[in-house]
């Protein structure tokens, strides 16, 4: 009987997912950065009061939905390393 044990290769899939999740994570950094210069660029298009707050609305429900994503994401930081 032997107690040296074999380490075991960890897959590369777990390497490459986390890559993604960064890439994923940064996309999601930019568009959250673009939504909210086109939420102040829309709230100054000279349209009718209405239409522009309804666009504005809109989009900052847009923000709200990536950062909730952005939360999710990082959520997975709390997740012990395979």
């Amino acid at each position: 009987m032997s107690n040296v044990l074999p380490f075991r290769r960890r897959p590369a899939i777990t390497t490459l997912a986390r890559c993604e999740v960064v890439a994923v994570a940064g996309d999601l950094l930019t568009l959250l950065e673009q939504l909210e210069d086109v939420s102040a660029r829309a709230s100054a298009t000279g349209r009718p009061p209405l239409e522009v707050e309804r666009t504005v609305q809109h989009l900052l429900d847009a923000v709200s939905a990536v950062e909730r994503a952005l939360d999710c994401i990082g959520e997975g930081e709390q997740v012990a390393p395979a």
